[in-house]
């Protein structure tokens, strides 16, 4: 079927209908399409009361009742919110110390992919010893341990190699605010 024989066949079913709705309308007294016209205007009142306006106003009501809730949770993760900011930065000035400075400059270590040191804890200093190693990639590991951990550099041994950069080192590490 092609989109004529569908235009065709569509307005013969509307003219159908339009035709049917006719004969019944004009079958009808006064009082009957005045019952009918008033009714139907009460189910399309009825039916826009049900569908539209009534949802709407029970959601507006459940919203404003629930809205007092939101916005004291919304001020208590605003509070907590700040909370943690402020633990961050505080948290974030406390040197490690001990076992835990020497885990820290360990993984430090293997996070820059300077491997085969030997790291030792010798009361609260940390002492790193490496083998034929990248003086710039160690400069740049040092400033990094160095602002991360608030670590000092307490003394230091560096021997350079006949290949052009490379050292052999021992650094001993110490938080910075223990003299």
């Amino acid at each position: 079927m092609d989109y004529q024989e569908r235009i065709v066949k569509t307005s013969a079913m509307s003219g159908a209908w339009a035709e049917a709705w006719t004969n019944f309308w004009e079958a009808r007294t006064t009082r009957e399409k005045t019952l009918l016209t008033w009714g139907g205007a009460a189910l399309a009142l009825a039916i826009g009361w049900s569908v539209l306006w009534q949802p709407a106003a029970d959601g507006r009501a459940r919203l404003r009742e629930s809205l007092p809730g939101m916005q004291r949770a919304l001020a208590q993760m605003t509070a907590e919110a700040d909370e943690a900011r402020s633990l961050a930065g505080a948290a974030a000035s406390v040197a490690p110390g001990g076992q835990a400075l020497k885990d820290a400059v360990t993984a430090s270590l293997a996070d820059h992919a300077l491997t085969g040191g030997q790291i030792q804890l010798i009361g609260t200093t940390v002492q790193v010893q490496m083998k034929n190693v990248s003086f710039p990639a160690w400069a740049a590991w040092l400033d990094d341990v160095r602002k991360q951990f608030k670590v000092q550099v307490v003394e230091a041994h560096i021997t350079a190699l006949k290949a052009d950069g490379q050292v052999d080192l021992t650094a001993s590490l110490q938080p910075a605010n223990t003299h």
